[in-house]
């Protein structure tokens, strides 16, 4: 299938050449470098050694967090102008000349970055300032009638004592209890100076000679200092803390003016942070490589197709020896897809499941045209699909420079749009039952727009029928693989017994049930079969199910082969569960229409009249756009389900590893060649 083949490249290069090859492979993004132990190397690693690189390595990660940071700050003042459909329009591509331009201007534009950072901190650190003061304001909210400093502490022959009682106190009450509490001590005053809930801001002066007892006195009572009193009068204070404030923000400000006037270097800082990730990627490679004073070795895997033309330019341009080879027998090789306008949209659904392992295929090619049925089929609305497909065809149409992946994916549900319109026609659904409606409605005439095959609501059996007979196809589809795959490695046998013997028993066993009278009664068949087509079907069963037997557990022997044997033929009641799995197609199918009707029929609540068509239209719209995405996002994943879980189940494990090639992995732009 299609599978890309993997070769082995081994590079040898004078070392004075080696930024030039690093640059243009990861320009050229077709090398999966794999660098080799040294324990593989043995008496072969003679001179070569590697290069310590993480310190520069963790400055370009460095520059390229400050840089982030920097974007991030700078967004917040300056917000870019984004439409909708950014995402679509895919990342600006840069050649090698305006990457050189930007490695040069990359310092200067760190120092903005730098600068930008600083700013930021800068008006954090006010605003916390803000904040602070802030509640130093508050805190002196109740002593705003105290015209002397919260310090203050008396005289030389009195003592004062500033503070707050934990209740509501007069100054009568205040005096009162000290009197009690003290006495025999004459001469004391108490002024409250604000009162709140639970709290009592007080200034209490008495003789200096006497201030110890009272102090002791107001402890009892529950007196407290204030934790931070000022040295001037509360109102003088709090003047100076507004005039603080007001600084403060004068100074976040005139910081965020500074920022926003950044805001057209914008993507000049966006490119340097994508060249510093370039340079930290590049860097961990070189680190990675076995080098010689004169000479560097580099190694890893190249796609087949590619390799002629890359050895000659590593060759012809850069004077380095180079040697393409097939992989050893043994090797676990990275996987790469490559597939047709068709096949490769779900290329991305099978990298979600996992890439083929070794002596597997790749399923697309097979895989898609089962996804595409069973995705229309689930939804099976003709104006739904016309839809699905208008969109993403005008985003495919009008955004040229969209990502690769995202581009399957639009090309994947355009064409599953498409099969959703197929099975629309061939089942009469528009948005339902919405012609026939419209027209009863607020026409007064009577149109039925007739299925070019059968109504499923009217004939649900009839679709069950169809959608288990679908299931058939794509399970024996899967077996198909599986004999496909085991044939390519010369295991005939093998693909006789772990396939041939399944198509025996389950083709037979179903040719056999459906001849049976109480199922045709059942189900509304009327087929003719002739007793000698169930008998033979009934003989190969018998095969199939004594080659079972036989052959599942082939790998041991005696008692334990015959009770793997019957194990395995116990798996015949997973095929009974794989083909019930696809009734789904029935009830996605039927959820669908259904839903649709039901608004339809909603919007007619109120006649035909002026009131009747608004409410129509409204409901109309809100209805069928919520049906559509939630039966979009069913069929979808019920799309995938079937894949992974009924048909990847009769013949594929995955496990393979993706080609991940050295390539210049930028957020922002994308590099392009000349």
């Amino acid at each position: 299938m299609a599978v890309v083949e993997m070769k082995r490249i081994h590079v040898y290069a004078l070392k004075n050449n080696r930024k030039k090859i690093l640059e243009m492979l990861q320009r050229r993004a077709v090398v999966e470098v794999d660098t080799p132990e040294e324990a593989s190397l043995g008496e072969a690693k003679g001179p070569f050694s590697k290069t310590d690189t993480a310190s520069a390595r963790l400055t370009f990660e460095k520059n390229v967090q400050l840089i982030g940071s920097a974007v991030e700050t700078l967004d917040s003042y300056a917000p870019p102008q984004k439409s909708m459909l950014a995402m679509l329009e895919g990342r600006t591509g840069v050649n090698a000349h305006q990457v050189q331009q930007t490695a040069e201007a990359a310092p200067e534009v760190a120092k903005i970055a730098a600068n930008i950072v600083a700013l930021g901190k800068r008006v954090n650190d006010q605003q916390a300032e803000i904040a602070r003061l802030e509640a130093q304001l508050e805190a002196l909210k109740p002593w705003m009638g105290l015209d002397i400093s919260m310090r203050t502490v008396g005289t030389n022959s009195t003592s004062v004592f500033i503070g707050t009682f934990p209740e509501e106190l007069t100054a009568g009450e205040i005096k009162t209890r000290l009197a009690a509490a003290l006495p025999d001590v004459p001469g004391v005053e108490a002024e409250v100076v604000s009162t709140q809930p639970q709290q009592t801001c007080a200034f209490i002066v008495c003789l200096g000679r006497v201030g110890s007892k009272v102090e002791a006195a107001l402890r009892g009572m529950g007196f407290t200092y204030p934790a931070a009193p000022s040295k001037k009068p509360p109102a003088q204070r709090a003047e100076d803390l507004q005039a603080r404030i007001a600084a403060a923000q004068k100074d976040i400000e005139d910081a965020g003016r500074e920022i926003a006037s950044y805001a057209g270097r914008r993507q000049e800082l966006l490119f340097t942070s994508d060249y510093y990730s370039m340079r930290a990627n590049k860097y961990q490679v070189l680190g990675d490589l076995w080098q010689s004073p004169h000479v560097f070795y580099l190694t890893g895997y190249v796609a087949a197709p590619r390799a002629p033309a890359l050895q000659r330019e590593l060759e012809e341009k850069y004077q380095a020896f180079v040697e393409v080879e097939t992989p050893a027998e043994g090797e676990e090789l990275p996987i790469q897809l490559q597939n047709g306008f068709f096949a490769a949209p779900v290329e991305g659904v099978i990298e979600g499941y996992s890439l083929p392992g070794k002596h597997e295929v790749d399923p697309s090619k097979v895989m898609c045209v089962f996804y595409y049925v069973l995705f229309g089929m689930m939804l099976s609305d003709a104006a739904y699909g016309f839809l699905i497909s208008l969109c993403t065809g005008i985003v495919l149409l009008k955004f040229k420079n969209i990502e690769e992946s995202l581009r399957k994916t639009m090309r994947m549900f355009f064409f599953c749009g498409l099969s959703t319109m197929f099975w629309g026609v061939l089942f009469g659904s528009y948005f339902g039952d919405a012609i026939d409606v419209v027209a009863n409605t607020f026409f007064g005439a009577n149109i039925h727009v007739q299925p070019l095959w059968f109504a499923p609501l009217e004939q649900p059996m009839r679709l069950m029928l169809f959608s288990f007979l679908l299931g058939i196809i794509h399970l024996f589809a899967g077996l198909a693989m599986q004999i496909y795959q085991l044939c390519r490695r010369g295991k005939y046998l093998d693909a006789l017994y772990d396939s041939g013997f399944w198509y025996m028993l389950v083709g037979g066993l179903i040719i056999a049930l459906v001849s049976l009278d109480m199922f045709q009664e059942m189900m509304g068949l009327s087929l003719a079969i002739p007793p000698i087509v169930t008998t033979i079907a009934l003989v190969f069963a018998a095969i199939g199910a004594v080659g079972i037997v036989a052959t599942s557990g082939r790998e041991s022997r005696g008692v334990k082969r015959f009770l793997k044997g019957l194990y395995g033929l116990y798996g015949v009641s997973s095929w009974l569960s794989d083909i019930l799995s696809y009734s789904r197609l029935l009830a996605l199918g039927l959820a669908t229409g259904v839903i649709a009707q039901v608004f339809n029929m909603l919007g007619t609540m109120a006649g035909g009249g002026p009131v009747g068509v608004a409410l129509f239209i409204v409901v109309f719209l809100i209805g069928h756009v919520l049906n559509l995405l939630i039966n979009l996002l069913g069929a979808y994943v019920h799309t995938n389900r079937l894949q992974y879980v009924e048909f990847f189940g009769k013949f594929y494990e995955g496990g393979g590893r993706k080609f991940e090639p050295f390539a210049a992995k930028t957020k922002y732009f994308k590099i392009t060649e000349e």
